[in-house]
Formats: C-alpha cells, structure tokens, sequence
C-alpha cells in the first residue's frame, strides 16, 4: 500500500503518465503550492520547502526503482515541489501573469538543463531526481527576480 501510494505520489496523482510533456503537465502541481506558500511567512515558506524537497528525494528514489533506478519522466514530484523555489520570497508572483512567467521559466531551464543544471544528471537515486529540479528553479528564480526590477526601473522612468 505504502509502495502504491509513493508511486501516485511520484507521478503527480497521473499527470506525470501524460503521453507529451509530463514534467510539465506534473510541474502544474506546483502552482498551487506556490500560491499558497506566498501567502505564509518567508520563513515558513522556506521551512515547508525544505521538508517537502527532503521528503521527494526518498518518493522519487523509490519510484525510480520501479523504472529500473532511472530518472523516468513519468516521475514529476521533483518538479512540482522544487517550482515554488522559483518564486519563494517574490510577493509579486501571486500576480497570475508573473507565477505564468515563472512556470514558463523554470520549465525553460528544467528542460534544456543549460550549465550548471545538466552537470546534476550523473548524480544518482532520489537525490540526483530532485537536484536538478531545484537548481532550476534556483536559476528561474535569479532570472525572475532581475526581468521584475528590470520592469519596475523602466515604470518607474516613464511615470
């Protein structure tokens, strides 16, 4: 029951078995959290983050031995849980078109996996699964942050 439940757990409650895109379809999960993680302190933000990355690593561990020990796309729980680190702290991505413009960036980065991103991939089991995920979003999150002053200084000149 328990392996049963990890894997659900894993594959995004089945949006990770979508035929097309299944990181992105399970990365969707992640909005939500987002959301309602911008509405706690940033410290409870990091804290709930913290458990539920340390909480992934062992689901999509376990998982990936029911795919021979691989990193299978079907596995989405890294994505969905590592999204809200591109947003964690940015109150101005409870804005729907900014949360949509952090999806779109973390999904950018998570899939093409540019340097220093793609360097995660040989490390191996739950924790290789879920790191790259989080520097994506580590990434997503500088790059979010940099496009929001970058708008905000240009308001700022034309008001």
């Amino acid at each position: 029951m328990l392996e049963t439940l990890n894997f659900w757990v894993a594959i995004g409650f089945g949006l990770g078995l979508s035929p097309i895109a299944p990181g992105t379809f399970g990365s969707l999960l992640g909005i939500p959290l987002a959301w309602w993680l911008l509405g706690r302190p940033l410290g409870q933000q990091g804290a709930i983050l913290a458990v539920l990355i340390a909480l992934a690593i062992p689901v999509c561990h376990f998982a990936s031995l029911q795919f021979a020990g691989a990193d299978h796309g079907s596995i989405v729980a890294d994505e969905y849980v590592a999204f809200p680190l591109a947003v964690i702290g940015i109150k101005a991505a409870r804005h729907p078109l900014v949360m949509a413009m952090a999806f779109v960036v973390y999904r950018f980065f998570d899939a093409l996996k540019p340097p220093p991103i793609h360097f995660t991939e040989y490390v191996q089991g739950g924790f290789g699964i879920v790191l790259d995920d989080v520097i994506a979003a580590l990434v997503s999150w500088v790059v979010i942050v940099l496009v929001l002053k970058l708008w905000q200084h240009r308001t700022s000149q034309h008001a």
